[in-house]
């Protein structure tokens, strides 16, 4: 396991600043790149056991996603579209490296990684996507309507649904906010040993500003994307990934024995899924 060396940076993007953090070598011909974006209500840190598995092989970008851990908003009122989020991503991209960038997305990161593939920017840019526990919205969008069209797949759209019902909750003006202050913030950071401050509550902007908007269908996707599936997940149904060779044609699915949290729990293990794609093999 390598040490771990990080130099950070802040990135002015559409009305956010964004901390942005770099480690391992300096990029190069023969240096994989990769970016790493986390998700709700995490951030940067939930990468550091993977990046400490990998900081020798790889050059490393992670990013506070915005109004996130030391990032912030500049603009008031705050954007938090998906849009915007991509937006931010591709700005790290643009200031950070000129070469190609394996995205790695978890939760809500790989949402916006999803809808960054599908951007006409990636062409050049993103040479591969590693996905986990965090489905495409328009892809999951069809996902519903097809179960809801055919009785036979009823019983996995009430199971997604369920596993889905904390989104409504957190539409709800003022009760998540007194939730994650009063009960879940001191559970979430004895459940997994990482401190998260204010990120729950700023973060539900996210859910609130992506909820209602209407769907386009997904874009075919070129490159290879690996998409890793906690049979555990609470939140997101192992079902979300059929469909997805309809417009992912290089597409890959690994079904892992864990929870939703196996970019943290399984670091090594990761680590290992990470080097493999590269055909790196220690």
């Amino acid at each position: 396991m390598g040490s771990l060396s990080e130099r950070q940076r802040t990135i002015r993007s559409n009305g956010a600043d964004l901390a942005v953090f770099e480690y391992g070598p300096d990029p190069a011909a023969d240096t994989p790149v990769l970016l790493l974006v986390h998700g709700y209500p995490d951030d940067h840190r939930l990468y550091l056991p993977l990046i400490r598995e990998l900081t020798e092989t790889f050059h490393i970008i992670a990013y506070d996603t915005r109004n996130a851990g030391l990032s912030s908003v500049t603009d008031k009122p705050a954007s938090f579209v998906l849009q915007a989020l991509v937006d931010d991503l591709y700005a790290v991209l643009a200031a950070t490296t000129t070469g190609p960038v394996h995205l790695v997305g978890h939760d809500w990161g790989s949402i916006q990684a999803w809808a960054a593939v599908q951007d006409s920017r990636a062409a050049g840019r993103i040479s591969r996507f590693t996905s986990v526990s965090g489905p495409d919205l328009q892809h999951f969008s069809r996902w519903l309507r097809e179960r809801l069209r055919h009785p036979r797949g009823w019983s996995q759209l009430l199971g997604q649904l369920l596993r889905s019902s904390y989104v409504a909750v957190f539409q709800i003006p003022l009760l998540p906010e007194v939730l994650w202050r009063l009960f879940l913030t001191g559970s979430y950071e004895r459940a997994t040993g990482r401190t998260v401050g204010n990120n729950p509550i700023r973060g539900l902007a996210l859910y609130r500003a992506n909820f209602h908007v209407r769907r386009q269908p997904p874009v075919r996707v070129s490159i290879p994307v690996h998409v890793i599936v906690p049979a555990s997940d609470p939140f997101v149904s192992p079902s979300l990934t059929d469909g997805l060779n309809d417009w992912v044609p290089r597409l890959t699915v690994t079904r892992v024995q864990a929870g939703h949290w196996w970019p943290a729990t399984h670091a090594s293990d990761f680590a290992k899924v990470l080097r493999r794609e590269h055909g790196i093999e220690l």
